[in-house]
């Protein structure tokens, strides 16, 4: 299992925006047969600060995300929401195993 964590830090006018358009995207990436988990979590002493946790079942799946309409579709949506620009980091899943994920 591949684990990204992206760090996303948005105008504070823009908060409302990034997470309308972020849900969009999350409920229809977790559609996606390569995509085990998708989560958008919100900082709590800085609510312009998020993170999303996507969790794939193959090195591949990633790209292939990138590749949909959906994920398109917000990447452009939100593009001038950023304060600063996205960054990710990328880890292997030790436990749980893939078994009902």
């Amino acid at each position: 299992m591949l684990v990204v964590h992206v760090m996303v830090h948005v105008k504070s006018d823009q908060v409302n925006a990034f997470i309308e358009a972020t849900l969009a995207n999350a409920r229809q990436s977790v559609e996606e047969p390569g995509v085990a988990r998708f989560d958008l979590i919100q900082q709590q002493d800085d609510p312009t600060r998020f993170v999303l946790v996507e969790v794939y079942h193959t090195a591949a799946a990633p790209a292939q995300h990138k590749e949909t309409t959906h994920y398109q579709v917000w990447r452009d949506a939100v593009a001038d929401m950023m304060a600063t620009p996205r960054t990710s980091l990328k880890y292997t899943s030790l436990f749980p195993a893939d078994e009902g994920w």
